[in-house]
């Protein structure tokens, strides 16, 4: 497939989603990034009004760019906004950009259906009511959440020192017999360098949030 050209835009803490992403996009793909401004503390539903219209103030830079598509790289943004909300930013983004955009979120929906999966084990570093969120997500798409397993993370600080090995061995220690598939969720959780093996290891199929937004991408690009 050809090269990709992608504006990405994702909260201010954010250092994995770049470099990730580019290395699940075809070859010689390029990323211009946008780092949303948050309030201090983690996004809930009641900073998160404030923080997507800091995006979509953020997004007129992409207008004049030569870019493929936008990817809107916050999982947790999305889950708390819920499927209506999401899609409706991502519209909101579209007209503001003029180009084609994905968001995580959604993708995360798109590759589980494409895996086939009605039950699944997810891994995220979220606290309770993130965590509810994404359940109520993946329902509204009648996917059921059978093993969740948090980090908890109670800050940035936290949720920027889990390592890709962390979650690897969390993963293991989630998955069972009764999951269809496993999901990583959090665009700032690396899983590039485990995905693979953990494939391998689970004999099921296994995504995470970054993942899913390069295929959903690729997908996009047809």
């Amino acid at each position: 497939m050809n090269s990709i050209k992608i504006g990405l835009m994702v909260p201010a803490n954010n250092t994995t989603m770049e470099g990730e992403i580019l290395k699940w996009l075809p070859a010689g793909s390029t990323c211009r990034t946008l780092k949303i401004p948050r309030a201090p503390g983690l996004l809930t539903k009641q900073t998160v009004s404030a923080y997507k219209a800091a995006a979509l103030d953020l997004a007129r830079q992409f207008s004049q760019d030569n870019l493929d598509l936008v990817v809107y790289g916050c999982t947790s943004a999305g889950l708390i906004s819920g499927p209506i909300g999401d899609a409706e930013l991502a519209a909101q983004l579209a007209a503001t950009t003029g180009k084609p955009v994905v968001t995580t979120a959604s993708a995360m929906v798109r590759a589980l259906e494409e895996s086939g999966a009605k039950q699944v084990a997810i891994v995220t570093p979220y606290l309770d009511q993130v965590n509810e969120q994404l359940t109520v997500f993946l329902a509204a798409s009648d996917i059921g959440v059978k093993r969740l397993s948090s980090f908890k993370a109670a800050n940035v600080e936290e949720l920027g020192r889990i390592t890709a090995d962390q979650v690897a061995q969390r993963a293991r220690e989630t998955m069972g017999p009764d999951c269809d598939a496993m999901f990583i969720a959090c665009t700032q959780l690396p899983t590039h360098a485990i995905l693979d093996g953990l494939r391998g290891e689970l004999g099921r199929p296994v995504w995470s949030s970054i993942q899913a937004s390069a295929w959903m991408t690729e997908k996009e690009m047809g």
